[in-house]
């Protein structure tokens, strides 16, 4: 029986893409996204999502008393819909408690660092791989971890690192730690959709 994920989106969509690609090669089984959630109009993941004839609805934080609110909204969209996984793909709002607490360990995230290095509040973004040149690190990479009422503090599901060089710059090292997150994330979503092997499925 397939999995119904939605993925919630705020920007171009590249980690989306890479879901979707990545069902359509079989490296994510037993999966469909069921739909997008995106907090703002206008931006280029909604293309792909339109191109895929994947539903999607747009939530705007400005049209909400809070975002406590908004998220019951969201809560309500995800059960009539039967979500087993919330997937955030560069989604730039946090969530609040009570749509954590009703998808424990079913709402997982990708960071750019290998957690807990650069991560928690403040990095997010080119201020991580500006973060790592700076410290001289020798390598960097990315962690898909489960979302928790803290910021990068849930659960690592899997984490792969990349070699810092000499003369990267914080867009260089951002571009090859984009590279690993699409094919971290597919790999993520496989293991908790369908274990690994010998291994009790996580989500039934």
């Amino acid at each position: 029986m397939l999995k119904n994920i939605a993925v919630f989106v705020s920007g171009s969509g590249t980690n989306l893409q890479a879901i979707i690609d990545s069902i359509k090669l079989g490296q994510i089984k037993n999966a469909r996204i069921s739909l997008v959630v995106a907090s703002k109009e206008g931006i280029y993941a909604l293309e792909r999502a339109k191109r895929e004839n994947i539903p999607a609805l747009i939530y705007k934080k400005a049209n909400y008393p809070s975002l406590d609110k908004m998220f019951e909204e969201i809560t309500i969209e995800l059960e009539k819909r039967q979500i087993d996984l919330i997937v955030l793909a560069g989604y730039l709002l946090i969530l609040t408690p009570n749509i954590v607490k009703r998808y424990r360990n079913r709402i997982i995230n990708i960071h750019p660092s290998l957690i807990p290095k650069y991560s928690g509040d403040g990095f997010y973004g080119m201020k991580v791989h500006k973060a790592v040149i700076e410290n001289k690190e020798e390598y960097s990479g990315a962690t898909v971890h489960f979302v928790d009422e803290g910021t990068d503090t849930g659960e690592i599901i899997l984490q792969e690192r990349v070699k810092v060089y000499e003369n990267d710059t914080p867009e260089t090292l951002a571009e090859r730690v984009l590279e690993l997150e699409h094919k971290l994330y597919a790999k993520a979503i496989n293991k908790i959709i369908n274990g690994d092997e010998n291994e009790k499925k996580s989500i039934d």
